[in-house]
């Protein structure tokens, strides 16, 4: 009996703080409706779940472990999820070690937005260009590999966005 309540606990947890998570990164997403729908639904699980704790008799120290381990696998499993279900846009800073037209007229041919931007560069004697690209997150990761591939060196720095406009 104790077992199934434990575990119960334990799967409710994961879901309410799953949903806690999916509805924050939602909000600074800039999302709505998605939030509120999530909101509803974390906090009924919340209350039925946290209602049985409070009732609960007997070895209280055990419930209060699995309800801390629910919580905490429940942050885990939300990050994962927002990753999977929550795309958004990022800015892409890249710095690279020396000017590479051939990389930014290959990022333009197969469709990146890219701002070019000439850096002099006192200390080492050498002008650089630092790219600004807009990308959806579902391409970072070619992006990034595109870019590492011409330029292994190269810095990148990627920043949430949170509104794009005049977009073509």
């Amino acid at each position: 009996m104790l077992l199934f309540k434990c575990l119960k606990i334990f799967l409710a947890r994961i879901a309410d703080v799953s949903l806690g998570t999916l509805k924050t990164v939602s909000c600074v997403k800039g999302k709505t409706v998605e939030p509120f729908i999530l909101a509803f639904f974390e906090v009924l699980i919340w209350y039925f779940i946290a209602r049985e704790v409070l009732n609960t008799t007997g070895n209280t120290f055990l419930i209060a472990i699995v309800y801390a381990l629910g919580y905490a696998t429940g942050t885990l499993v939300g990050s994962l999820l927002s990753k999977v279900f929550i795309k958004g846009v990022v800015g892409v800073q890249i710095v690279l070690k020396e000017g590479n037209d051939n990389l930014i007229k290959k990022l333009r041919k197969i469709g990146y937005e890219v701002a070019v931007i000439e850096l002099k560069n006192d200390y080492e004697g050498k002008n650089k260009d630092m790219l600004f690209i807009e990308v959806s997150t579902n391409k970072l990761k070619e992006l990034t590999k595109l870019v590492k591939n011409f330029d292994n060196k190269a810095f990148i720095a990627i920043n949430d966005t949170k509104l794009i406009q005049n977009v073509k």
